[in-house]
């Protein structure tokens, strides 16, 4: 299904490129990523999966994001927004609908463009953008909707990788 979702959002992409990059990037503001947690086990995930993407992103964008421990919104360098929009200026129209799908499944901008680049997997998308979520469903039990409800998103995610792959222009 989201294939084929791709597949017609693609036939507009050119046409909306500039708003879904104007989109996404005020949605960055707001990235999961730049929220970390203090508790340790927590964030020993965070650094395993966020790191890389962060220090990735910002080599690519040439700044350094800022993180929060509470529920503040970092404020970010004026030139990570340009930057940014920038960056997704530079992605074909089926990068953008790939990585606009992606970003809006896992919260996050930064971990859609690293999957849409092929600087992380599906696997580790998945992991990165649900890791809060997986980590309480080991601490105190799974929860059956929780559980559908990511593995429908995984599922997303490989037909996003598989859309990229494919021929689809």
């Amino acid at each position: 299904m989201v294939a084929e979702d791709l597949k017609a959002a693609l036939k507009d992409a050119s046409l909306n490129k500039q708003e879904i990059i104007d989109k996404m990037c005020e949605f960055a503001q707001t990235d999961v990523v730049l929220f970390w947690n203090d508790n340790p086990e927590l964030t020993e995930r965070q650094n395993k999966y966020w790191f890389p993407v962060l220090h990735w992103i910002g080599h690519e964008l040439h700044t350094e994001l800022k993180t929060s421990t509470s529920l503040d919104v970092p404020n970010q360098e004026e030139k990570f927004g340009v930057a940014l929009k920038r960056y997704l200026e530079t992605f074909s129209d089926k990068e953008l609908i790939a990585f606009y799908k992606a970003a809006l499944d896992m919260r996050s901008v930064i971990l859609a463009a690293a999957l849409v680049k092929g600087q992380i997997t599906v696997e580790e998308a998945y992991q990165a953008a649900y890791l809060e979520e997986i980590w309480q469903a080991e601490k105190w039990g799974k929860v059956e909707d929780a559980e559908k409800s990511r593995a429908k998103a995984k599922a997303d995610l490989e037909d996003i990788e598989k859309f990229l792959q494919s021929d689809a222009a």
